[in-house]
């Protein structure tokens, strides 16, 4: 099975496509939220390292969460099904720990896959988000929207837009993606792993060509 790195801005879709794709084809989904969780919920010593820099409002260290992202490769399930990590790595000295990774587990990165969509299609997704607080079902005001306003067609739950998703926070992400995670394009597309995608289809038919493009 083929390794995977999903990179693109915040809203190009790289969690909904890692998703799809690992459903499809049965890789290993690496979200670097979810395993940063995981790894809290279970109070490890990465875990616990983790959730004392947070708890004091701070960025988990490029170590720790390079530390937490080997453990997360490091098995027989990754070698087996392959892996699509989503979120990492975010710059390039992550890039170099992650080949730092790679090698020491005598795994091989064989893509990158480049998510493109507009700046204008990335605000409007993004903020468009609403999530119920009961059940934690997800929704898009104008792609997803629910049968009530402001009501969760599952459960009945009220709906709320996440401080991240407002306008300011939207373009202050996108800002931090350009000046920190661009770089990351000209470091794998020199390698010879980037695959550019355009991203700005429906998930279905985002879904269709990200699987042309991979000959898949």
């Amino acid at each position: 099975m083929a390794n995977y790195v999903f990179l693109g801005p915040p809203g190009a879709g790289k969690g909904t496509m890692s998703e799809m794709l690992a459903e499809r084809d049965g890789h290993v989904h690496v979200s670097t939220g979810d395993i940063l969780r995981a790894e809290m919920k279970a109070d490890t010593d990465l875990g616990q390292q983790a959730r004392s820099y947070i708890d004091a409002g701070h960025l988990v260290p490029d170590e720790v969460v390079a530390a937490i992202v080997t453990k997360a490769l490091d098995t027989d399930e990754v070698r087996t099904r392959g892996f699509i990590l989503d979120g990492y790595p975010r710059t390039v000295p992550q890039a170099k720990r992650l080949d730092a990774t790679l090698d020491a587990v005598k795994l091989q990165l064989d893509r990158v896959v480049l998510f493109e969509v507009g700046q204008e299609l990335l605000i409007k997704r993004l903020t468009g988000r609403r999530i119920c607080r009961e059940c934690g079902a997800v929704y898009h005001v104008c792609f997803t929207p629910p049968k009530q306003a402001d009501v969760c067609d599952k459960c009945g739950g009220s709906l709320y837009q996440r401080s991240d998703d407002s306008p300011e926070t939207v373009r202050e992400r996108l800002r931090v993606y350009h000046e920190q995670t661009e770089p990351l394009i000209a470091y794998y597309e020199s390698r010879g792993l980037l695959l550019r995608v355009p991203g700005h289809q429906r998930k279905h038919a985002g879904f269709a060509v990200l699987c042309e493009h991979l000959h898949l």
